[in-house]
């Protein structure tokens, strides 16, 4: 079993993060730059788009290694085209290795991996659950706030994962000099969205998946649909050991997640 508690990343290393303004990327980001590291943050801010090839090189530029998520989601058919693409710039570029995070329990997002693997670069994976921050910096957040969360979630168990562990385990990846390898990250238990919202404090109605999409921009509906409709059927209703392996601990509980939104 491999651990790594507080690596730090040797010598005069640059980290491209893709994403570095979001969820994950913005957490890893912060620690990078805490451990004295170099980092290129990618963004749109910073002209970095999944959806403009001719942004990715200029922003990954002189960076050894990469911190890569993909937007919106690794489960859309633009995925394994976009990751095969990237992951060419990145060789041809130099980068060394990436640490990709992907869904889990995710057929499609499993083909992008391997498109992106194609490119010959080391790899390593990082498929993650729910994360709990999706009730406060997502799409759920108004809800909570609300105290009345509405979702087509009924009563499978999803091992919600924290997103300051997702990116600590991301930096240990960086660390790491291991071909290809692959981590499953989640959470400590098993919760409902209905136990998940009633530990934030709010209410919980289940609705249809029809209501729920209805809701949705045209863009985003057919997405949330394979993930409520498809990938909530009790596939990932089982623990991993991600965070474990990587940082010799264990994850973070929801309710610590819970105790800070409520304050």
């Amino acid at each position: 079993m491999l651990r790594l508690i507080a690596p730090r990343l040797a010598g005069r290393m640059t980290i491209f993060v893709a994403g570095g303004t979001g969820k994950t990327g913005g957490r890893v980001v912060t620690r990078l730059q805490d451990r004295g590291v170099a980092v290129r943050a990618g963004s749109r801010k910073t002209g970095f788009d999944w959806a403009r090839p001719e942004s990715w090189a200029p922003a990954i530029g002189d960076a050894d290694r990469a911190y890569v998520t993909y937007y919106p989601d690794m489960a859309v058919p633009s995925a394994v085209e976009d990751l095969s693409a990237f992951g060419k710039v990145a060789a041809d570029l130099g980068v060394q290795r990436i640490v990709l995070l992907s869904g889990r329990g995710e057929p499609e997002a499993a083909e992008a991996e391997d498109a992106l693997r194609a490119a010959g670069i080391p790899t390593t994976v990082l498929r993650a659950a729910w994360m709990n921050q999706n009730f406060t910096e997502g799409g759920f957040a108004e809800m909570v706030q609300a105290g009345h969360v509405t979702l087509p979630a009924g009563d499978v168990g999803e091992p919600f994962v924290d997103c300051d562990d997702i990116a600590d385990a991301a930096v240990a990846a960086l660390h790491l000099q291991a071909p290809d390898d692959l981590y499953e990250l989640t959470g400590p238990r098993l919760l409902t969205f209905a136990e998940a919202a009633s530990e934030l404090g709010a209410a919980y109605t289940r609705i249809t998946l029809d209501e729920f999409a209805a809701a949705l921009p045209d863009d985003y509906a057919g997405l949330l649909r394979y993930l409520f409709g498809t990938v909530l059927d009790g596939r990932n209703a089982s623990l991993g050991t991600g965070v474990q392996d990587l940082l010799g601990r264990v994850p973070k509980d929801f309710s610590l997640f819970a105790q800070n939104v409520r304050g």
